[in-house]
């Protein structure tokens, strides 16, 4: 069975919103792959929720975390466009 982990979760529109500024902001194409999510705080002195957004461009991927509630989260809050480099994710073992 199936159940939302965060009955009050994030509006589809926050989500669509977050991924339009990043395609922006990245000068991603149509067929770049983005990703959005929120989730909870998984440490003790992270705030409640954080948003999530992985993409890949060029066949690299990419990663960051803004530690906000997706309805929260505005074009301030992402690096540069300058500081993409730095996002790249090299991956985790237990990831994708």
């Amino acid at each position: 069975m199936f159940a939302r982990r965060n009955a009050a979760g994030p509006e589809v529109a926050d989500l669509e919103r977050i991924e339009a500024a990043v395609r922006a902001r990245y000068g991603l194409a149509p067929e770049d792959l983005v990703l959005v999510t929120e989730e909870p705080g998984r440490a003790p002195g992270q705030p409640d929720a954080m948003t999530t957004v992985l993409f890949w461009h060029v066949g690299d991927r990419y990663r960051l975390r803004v530690f906000k509630r997706a309805d929260g989260v505005t074009e301030a809050d992402l690096p540069p466009s300058w500081l993409r480099g730095a996002l790249r994710d090299e991956g985790e073992g237990d990831c994708c």
